[in-house]
């Protein structure tokens, strides 16, 4: 289970994540300015559906402990260049 909550709405939002699978749990803090919102979503999503799909995009590529624990939603492109392309497919 992926639960995010916004805890800064200011440009950068940022989002504490918290991912349980079983009995473990694992907790992140994310970022994401409002332009790189815009530019994957157009606004289409929310931006805490954003963080919980690219979260989904993550836990299908590496386990959860795997997932820094601070980082900006833009570092995920550097890992894993499709994200942009593929975050599509889990909104």
């Amino acid at each position: 289970m992926i639960e995010v909550r916004r805890t800064k709405r200011d440009d950068p939002s940022e989002f504490k994540v918290t991912v349980t699978e079983g009995s473990t749990q694992t907790r992140h803090r994310v970022t994401m300015t409002d332009a790189v919102y815009c530019e994957l979503t157009d606004g289409a999503a929310s931006r805490e559906r954003v963080i919980e799909a690219a979260f989904a995009f993550l836990l299908e590529r590496e386990p959860k402990e795997s997932i820094l624990s601070r980082f900006d939603v833009t570092v995920i492109s550097r890992y894993f260049p499709s994200f942009e392309e593929d975050l599509g497919r889990y909104l």
